[in-house]
């Protein structure tokens, strides 16, 4: 296994166009109840939940946390999980060990594949990430190590990217042969902008977490000891918050990314009248005036 291997499992990304706020439903999200949910048995993946906060790791450290099918697999069963469970408000996204995030995908089932495995394994990855960048929570990747290919496309999905000082990005697919086929073409540009995106994609070089934060890659650098505390202490400062409101934001920056700027702003007003109508706005607003802590219920 290369540790700058690119991972190759997605799924279509929608048609780019604009968002016909006339047929656009506007679902709310889950209600806040009791829904049972099913042991998940998993190889290599580690799902354990805290409180409010689901933490999901790829356990894979002797291939550097490589991503193959069966990962793909878990991860979407994971997230998947954590989406629909009520009492989870967050997730921290990391990789086993000390040297990796993800490094990649498995080199060695990628060199078997055939143009239409390889396809078909793209449209999938595309799908687990889609999941994970809109699964109506935040979910921070607490990155340890490095991200390439497959890593740097995940780490791009979640909402907030923490790095350790030696973690290391890129995009190294067309040293392989290949393109970046998990959304690196899509989402780094519009992280870093079209002209950073290209130089990483077009020259498959790596940055430090350092350069990584500079043009925007990643929100914050932080020493390894604090990765995992620090991206707790942003999910406990996000889920003090009304989580209606919370989910809504979320939606409305997904989507508006992928409209234009009016379609995005009547998105946004549609959202800002629901939630003006829930008990949360109450809650939060009393709270306000009268100089103490809200209690948000969810609805």
């Amino acid at each position: 296994m290369s540790q700058t291997g690119p991972a190759l499992w997605r799924r279509p990304v929608p048609q780019a166009g604009a968002i016909d706020m006339s047929t656009t439903t506007i679902t709310p999200p889950p209600a806040v109840a009791a829904i049972a949910t099913r042991a998940l048995t998993l190889t290599n993946v580690l799902y354990t939940k805290q409180g409010a906060i689901a933490y999901v790791t790829v356990n894979r450290p002797k291939v550097l946390n490589a991503l193959n099918v069966p990962t793909w697999q878990e991860l979407q069963a994971a997230f998947a999980d954590a989406q629909n469970d009520p009492a989870v408000r967050g997730v921290i996204l990391t990789g086993a060990g000390d040297k990796a995030f993800i490094a990649g995908a498995d080199i060695d089932g990628l060199a078997q594949a055939s143009a239409i495995d390889a396809e078909r394994s793209s449209r999938f990855g595309q799908q687990v990430l889609d999941l994970i960048e809109n699964l109506g929570k935040p979910v921070i990747a607490a990155i340890n190590g490095f991200a390439l290919g497959g890593g740097c496309e995940t780490a791009m999905a979640c909402t907030i990217r923490i790095a350790v000082e030696h973690a290391r990005f890129g995009q190294p697919e067309v040293k392989l042969g290949l393109l970046p086929g998990g959304g690196g073409t899509q989402r780094l540009p519009r992280l870093v902008g079209k002209g950073r995106a290209l130089q990483l994609i077009l020259s498959g070089g790596l940055i430090g977490a350092q350069e990584a934060r500079r043009i925007g890659l990643v929100n914050e650098v932080v020493p390894a000891a604090d990765l995992i505390a620090r991206a707790e202490a942003i999910l406990n400062e996000i889920v003090a918050n009304a989580p209606i409101a919370v989910t809504y934001a979320l939606d409305a920056v997904n989507k508006g990314m992928q409209t234009s700027q009016n379609e995005g702003l009547a998105l946004e007003a549609s959202y800002f009248g629901l939630c003006a109508g829930t008990e949360d706005k109450r809650e939060g607003t009393s709270a306000f005036l009268e100089k103490r802590a809200p209690h948000f219920a969810g609805r």
